[in-house]
Parts: C-alpha cells; sequence; structure tokens
C-alpha cells in the first residue's frame, strides 16, 4: 500500500481517452473516496472518446469534463495498483506494485453500441477489485 490508509489504484491505456476513464469513473463513483484513483495513457488523445461519455452517461456517471492524461513514473510509483489496458511495453514497470492487464477491446472508432459492452465489462471489473481490496 501508498503511504495512506486510502489504497491507490491507476488505470493505464494508450490514450487515456476510452477503457482507463471508464475504469477510472467507476471506481471513484463506487468506491465513493474509499480508493484514491488515476487514469492516465502512454499516448494520451486531445479529448474523452464521444461514445465513451455517452455509454456513461447512460450508467448514470458524467465523464465530460475529463481529459486524458499523460502517463508519468510518479503516477505509477505513487500507485498501490496498477491496471493496464493494452498500453504494451509503454508501461512503467516499478518493483513492489501490483500490476494487473485487464484485456478489454479498445473503444476507439467504435459508437455507443460497441462500447457499452466493454463499459459494462469494465464496471464488472471494478467491482470485483474494490472487493479485492477489501475497502
Amino acid at each position: 500500500m501508498s503511504n495512506s490508509a486510502v489504497p491507490s489504484v491507476l488505470f493505464v491505456c494508450v490514450h487515456n481517452a476510452g477503457r482507463s476513464q471508464m475504469a477510472a469513473a467507476f471506481l471513484a463513483h463506487l468506491a465513493q473516496g474509499r480508493i484514491e484513483v488515476r487514469s492516465a495513457g502512454s499516448a494520451p488523445a486531445d479529448t474523452v472518446n464521444p461514445a465513451v461519455v455517452q455509454a456513461m452517461a447512460e450508467a448514470g456517471i458524467d465523464i465530460s469534463a475529463e481529459i486524458p492524461k499523460i502517463l508519468t513514473p510518479e503516477a505509477v510509483r505513487t500507485s498501490d495498483v496498477v491496471i493496464t489496458m493494452g498500453c504494451g511495453d509503454t508501461c512503467p514497470y516499478y518493483p513492489g506494485k501490483r500490476y494487473l492487464d485487464w484485456q478489454l477491446p479498445d473503444p476507439a472508432g467504435q459508437g455507443v453500441e460497441a462500447v457499452r459492452p466493454i463499459r459494462d465489462a469494465i464496471r464488472e471489473r471494478v467491482s470485483g477489485l474494490i472487493e479485492e481490496l477489501g475497502v
């Protein structure tokens, strides 16, 4: 765990415009402050995928103001759990961190119909993560 009593989770994907944004939003929403949540991308896009914003709005979560962020070594260093989502070798590795790789389809270029099942799979995994972290 990090220095605080609150565990910290970092979600990473290439563009930080889809999967990692949905995962971070679900974790922040479901954990209600009991987990510190971050997301970043190895090559961030300019904006969050509009189909992802729409799919999350359908789930009652507004991510329209989110902005993709660049992955930094500091973000990895200060996180207890790092969850990658297709960023491959571009994700920095630090010993002592717990790493998970969630293989999920990339919503880039997809319509909301294709994003919904990805969103639902992410929500299910996030719920499981909360249980695993015991918060």
